[in-house]
């Protein structure tokens, strides 16, 4: 009697937590659909609770101590499962820009509704868990403890489908940032920006050791991309961003992501004009894109180079290179160096080991440092 009305209350939450569509939805008729993120959780917590195997000198006692750890460890379960949803998405974890990409992506302050829902439901499985312990204190015989074992599945499978529609932006959100790099705030971050097939992924892959895909037609780079270079005196981090259009305010996904990382993530931006005609916009549009930015970023420094000089030259005054021939890298690397270096000369070996640590932020690079003093 006892093992018929634990089954029949797992089994009777697991059909809830299914909810599988109605008769004539031509939905129904198509491929299996995918598990909602509720039922994973919930056949998870179903299971293990279906193992417990409690110890007692009497029946009576096993069965109020089997409802109890059915109860403990299906509540216990479905929490954990609800906080690895959500791990790796809050701050220390989850860096300032991440954040930015994916408040520009996914809406301003959405993922922290995500996770705060979540968090609300782990409150309300707590307390439904509780209130069902003291139940199981009060109830008699088979029939009652197993009556309040399948309210509280009930309950917890009507939680855990509550937030579905949260667990599947998450996994969206996890995806989103797997496709894009994890950038460390104490290397600094040299962004390299512009205008679509200028040329910045093939000046990338020369700079660092990136290998960006490099194809002649627009908006090839989709997402941000990374590459490291060696200043000697630092590791640099050369983001590589996709194309913008000077179009404020009717910007495509990928050209809010690399405004973000030049608004927020560079250190020094390395604008890439390309004067040959070859990428197919006018030269005086992507100076209009410059100057804007030179403009709304006054304290950014902004280094401008015109790319495939092997293709046309003009009397700019501008440092010109050619990702193709290698023309100007030299040139090119110098005034990054430049950009870079300590402003203050770097003391002896000796001197640096033993001089007390100065109280800094030490999740900034120096020039993001030095650049927070002058705002």
């Amino acid at each position: 009697m006892r093992t018929a009305v634990f089954i029949s209350a797992a089994r009777s939450s697991e059909t809830m937590a299914r909810s599988p569509r109605p008769r004539g939805d031509p939905r129904a008729s198509s491929a299996p659909a995918v598990p909602a993120p509720s039922q994973e959780i919930l056949e998870i917590a179903f299971h293990r609770a279906s193992l417990v195997n409690p110890h007692g000198s009497t029946k009576p006692e096993r069965d109020r101590r089997r409802a109890e750890l059915k109860v403990v460890r299906s509540s216990a379960t479905v929490g954990r499962q609800l906080r690895l949803a959500a791990r790796g998405l809050r701050a220390p974890e989850l860096g300032e820009f991440e954040g930015l990409l994916v408040d520009r992506a996914f809406g301003a302050g959405g993922l922290s509704r995500h996770l705060l829902r979540l968090h609300r439901a782990e409150e309300r499985i707590r307390r439904a868990a509780h209130d069902a312990e003291r139940a199981l204190g009060r109830a008699e015989g088979p029939d009652e403890i197993g009556g309040v074992v399948k309210s509280f599945y009930g309950r917890l499978a009507s939680f855990v489908r509550e937030v579905d529609p949260d667990l599947l932006r998450l996994r969206e959100i996890r995806r989103f940032l797997k496709d894009r790099p994890r950038l460390d705030p104490s290397e600094p971050r040299l962004v390299v920006a512009g205008f679509p097939n200028v040329g910045k992924s093939s000046l990338v892959a020369r700079l660092s050791s990136a290998r960006p895909k490099v194809a002649d037609y627009p908006f090839t780079t989709v997402a941000i991309q990374l590459g490291h270079a060696d200043l000697g005196f630092d590791r640099l981090q050369v983001v590589d961003t996709p194309g913008v259009l000077d179009r404020r305010g009717h910007e495509n996904p990928a050209e809010a992501e690399a405004e973000t990382a030049v608004a927020r993530a560079a250190d020094v931006v390395l604008f890439v004009l390309d004067p040959s005609g070859s990428s197919g916009y006018p030269i005086d549009e992507q100076e209009r894109l410059l100057d804007r930015w030179r403009e709304e970023f006054p304290h950014l420094p902004i280094v401008a180079v015109e790319t495939k000089a092997d293709l046309a030259r003009r009397p700019s005054g501008r440092l010109q290179v050619s990702a193709k021939t290698g023309e100007g890298f030299e040139q090119l690397w110098t005034e990054l160096r430049a950009r870079f270096a300590p402003r203050e000369p770097m003391p002896p070996v000796e001197e640096a080991i033993e001089a007390p640590v100065e109280e800094e932020p030490q999740s900034l690079s120096p020039v993001r440092r030095a650049r927070s003093r002058l705002k």
